[in-house]
């Protein structure tokens, strides 16, 4: 039976109060999620989960402690307590930790026009199992698809209510449906895979299972006869499946814990340009029915919308209140937790400036290069920049694609990269991360 999530965590908060804790913050999640898997048309695989988790973080001085656990009867409720007391004596104090204070708080929100809870009827099983059938059936309907690996749907919804001491007490809901195919072209050594997926927080936006599964056996099959690349020095450009994950160092380099402990290698560039001019980087944590929004952080800070980049310039790191105090900044309402952790610094949804050229007019001004869909393993220097990951795609010669590539590596710095970029127009709105095709000049390949 679901519980009152805000009488859970004002428990939490008396109890602490009660054993002895100067200043406290609890939450509370109570989600269910649904997956089935099938394979040759029939189910392999269902798993539902139901479950409460509770947090508890405890401040005593410049002591804290957190403590979480999936039992929320008022025994353990109270146990959790005590022992976050006991636990926050014996931490060493930390000058820097501390709840908002009560002016800081957000006091008016709107989570129904962030739209983050689909009002639908939670699905079946045998709806997911029909949907992830369907999807497998076109893939697998395609000549040359020797299998399809996998096929799953799922669901998931999920509550959070957080409260503090200093007066918060807020809470909202959140559902995503998904659904992917995996699907294998050859046999052997010369077996080749690719995939596609989709979720959305409203079921009601997902592609159909036929798209899905049509998408992930055209791009299976274009990676049939796969082989390495030249090694040396070219043109790369980013798929916009990707591209992500190179604005994700960025992102990751601008955070305020990376750059409190100096291990960040943007700590000097505050104020500097960082990627090209006229390109900006905007979160925008209000944008309806997208999976990173939010209406208040973990601190009970208002979200607000700003400009990480700005015309190329880093105007400022992402922080929580604790990483702000510790360089001196006003948080920026960036603080994210769960139940086994305290609050840490983590962006919500960000937007690139997309470029006026299509991803076919990138191939076709790169001339030789790489064209990356997929990457795997990370060797990022987190002082200097240093970059270096394994990469997959298809190369290109005279600007035209003219075979699928595996097994290289492709390597540079990130510093430099960044402000060398080409972005295509090619970003999808529904993403937390709308960031399209990005082009690269002059990065070494290992390959052959």
């Amino acid at each position: 039976m679901p519980q009152d999530l805000a009488t859970l965590t004002d428990a939490l908060l008396s109890a602490a109060k009660s054993a002895g804790a100067d200043a406290a913050d609890a939450i509370a999640v109570q989600g269910t999620s649904l997956s089935i898997d099938v394979r040759g048309g029939a189910l392999e695989q269902a798993e539902r989960s139901e479950g409460i988790d509770l947090g508890l973080r405890v401040l005593i001085g410049q002591k804290a402690a957190v403590v979480s656990s999936s039992d929320a009867s008022p025994d353990t409720v109270a146990e959790m307590a005590a022992r976050a007391v006991a636990m926050a004596g014996e931490a060493p104090d930390d000058p820097c930790i501390g709840l908002a204070d009560p002016g800081q708080l957000a006091r008016d929100w709107d989570t129904d026009a962030l739209e983050l809870h689909d009002p639908a009827p939670e699905p079946s099983p045998s709806d997911l199992q029909e949907a992830a059938t369907r999807a497998e059936a076109a893939a697998q309907g395609f000549d040359g698809i020797s299998q399809v690996q996998s096929a799953s749907a799922g669901y998931a919804a999920r509550q959070v209510h957080l409260a503090a001491s200093n007066g918060f007490s807020g809470g909202y809901g959140r559902t995503d449906t998904g659904l992917s195919v995996v699907a294998i072209t050859g046999s052997g050594t010369d077996m080749e895979r690719d995939y596609a997926g989709e979720s959305r927080i409203h079921a009601a936006d997902l592609p159909t299972p036929e798209e899905v599964g049509i998408l992930a056996a055209e791009r299976t099959l274009a990676r049939a006869g796969a082989r390495k690349p030249p090694t040396g020095a070219f043109p790369v450009l980013y798929d916009e499946r990707i591209s992500s994950a190179l604005i994700g160092h960025l992102l990751a380099a601008a955070s305020g814990a990376s750059v409190a402990r100096g291990a960040s290698w943007l700590r000097d560039a505050l104020g500097a340009q960082v990627l090209p001019k006229g390109m900006s980087l905007i979160e925008d944590p209000h944008r309806p029915r997208v999976s990173g929004s939010r209406p208040f952080d973990a601190e009970g800070l208002p979200t607000a919308r700003r400009a990480i980049v700005d015309d190329g310039v880093l105007m400022g790191w992402t922080l929580d209140l604790g990483t702000g105090r510790k360089l001196d900044m006003p948080s920026t309402a960036n603080a994210a937790r769960g139940t086994s952790s305290g609050p840490q610094p983590s962006v919500t949804n960000v937007t690139l400036s997309p470029g006026t050229a299509s991803r076919d007019d990138l191939i076709a001004q790169m001339g030789t290069g790489l064209l990356v869909t997929s990457m795997i393993g990370a060797s990022i220097n987190p002082t200097t920049g240093d970059y270096s990951r394994g990469a997959s795609g298809f190369w290109v010669e005279n600007g035209e694609i003219t075979y699928a590539v595996n097994e290289c590596t492709i390597a540079g710095n990130l510093r430099d990269m960044l402000v060398r970029l080409t972005p295509a127009n090619d970003a999808r709105p529904h993403l937390s991360r709308v960031v399209p095709s990005l082009l690269v000049e002059g990065l070494t390949i290992a390959g052959s």
